[in-house]
C-alpha cells in the first residue's frame, strides 16, 4: 500500500510460478516471470502480465492474464484454458499457433465465459484492490473486445463449458 508505481507494470512473482499446481487460487496484482503456470493441472490464477512460455504444458485449471504475455504462450497446452487481455493488440503473434486456438469472447456461445471472466475480475479486485481489474470492470463491455479465450486445439468450446460448470 502507498506505492506510487503501477502494479500492473511491475513484476511481483518470479519464473515458473504454479509449476505443476494441482489446485488452489492465486491473485497477483502485478506481473509474473517466464513460464508462468507451466504444467498447471488445476489451479486458478490471475496475474497482470507474464513472460515467455506462459501456460506451457498446462493440463487443467484457468489462467487469467490481465496484460501482455511473452512469446510462445500455451505451447504444449492440452487442458484448461486462459483468458488473455491483449493490451498491445499483438497476442496473435505471441501464442503457440500449433497447439492452441484463440477466440474473442463476443460470440453468443461464449456468454458463460464472459460471466466467468467478470467474476474472476471481481474476485481479483476484491482480494488485491488491483487498479487494472477496477479499470476493466468499470467499462467491461469496452474492454471485453480485447480479451482472448485461449484453449487447446483438441478441446471443443462445449468441453470448456463443462469445466466452467465443474468450477462453479
Amino acid at each position: 500500500k502507498g506505492s506510487t508505481f503501477a502494479s500492473s507494470d511491475t513484476p511481483i512473482i518470479g519464473n515458473t510460478c504454479l509449476y505443476g499446481a494441482t489446485n488452489g487460487k492465486l491473485y497477483a496484482a502485478g506481473q509474473a516471470g517466464e513460464r508462468f503456470g507451466v504444467r498447471n493441472s488445476g489451479a486458478q490464477a490471475v496475474v497482470e502480465g507474464c513472460g515467455d512460455h506462459g501456460c506451457e504444458y498446462m493440463t487443467g485449471g484457468v489462467a487469467t492474464i490481465l496484460g501482455n504475455t511473452g512469446i510462445n504462450f500455451g505451447a504444449g497446452m492440452t487442458g484448461g484454458f486462459a483468458y488473455v487481455f491483449d493490451e498491445t493488440n499483438d497476442f496473435v503473434d505471441r501464442y503457440n499457433h500449433e497447439l492452441v486456438d484463440i477466440h474473442r469472447l463476443q460470440a453468443a456461445e461464449l456468454e458463460p465465459h464472459r460471466q466467468h471472466l467478470r467474476a474472476i475480475l471481481e474476485e481479483h479486485a476484491r482480494r488485491t484492490d488491483s487498479a487494472r481489474a477496477h479499470e476493466i470492470l468499470a467499462d467491461f463491455d469496452a474492454y471485453l473486445q480485447r480479451f482472448w479465450l485461449v484453449k487447446p486445439k483438441a478441446m471443443e468450446i462445449g468441453d470448456l463449458l463443462d469445466l466452467l460448470n465443474k468450477a462453479a
